[in-house]
């Protein structure tokens, strides 16, 4: 079980950067990965720190993902097969409460449990 918790540090120059903080599910470094439009964000940096269990992670935002409209990342612990965090990106006319944020979790989740379901039927049969 996976009790990774990740705070954000700040996002600039096309870099989102966090901490993650806590044991994974083997005890050592967590094997993470982030999702954009249900593909891997390629060339994610997960460095070690001078405090134990603590993690910097960095997020190279690729340039494809810079257009309008809501733009969700999906960061997961891949040990564990649980999400850990997202992020959203939006870009043109923005409203004040926009149900596009959510959808777009939503959706990112439905990815993450079709792919385990599929997983789980290859390993079933």
């Amino acid at each position: 079980m996976s009790q990774l918790t990740l705070t954000k540090i700040r996002f600039r120059d096309g870099l989102w950067e966090g901490r993650i903080a806590g044991t994974g599910a083997s005890g050592s470094m967590p094997v993470i990965e982030v999702r954009h439009l249900d593909r891997p964000v390629p060339d994610v940096a997960l460095e070690g720190s001078e405090t134990a269990d603590e993690w910097s992670l960095t997020i190279p935002i690729p340039t494809e993902a810079i257009a309008d409209g809501v733009q969700s990342f999906v960061i997961y612990d891949l040990t564990a097969d649980t999400k850990i965090g997202d992020f959203t990106l939006i870009c043109g006319e923005l409203t004040g409460d926009d149900l596009r944020v959510e959808v777009e979790l939503l959706r990112a989740e439905l990815d993450m449990l079709k792919r385990a379901f599929r997983r789980h039927c290859v390993e079933t049969q």
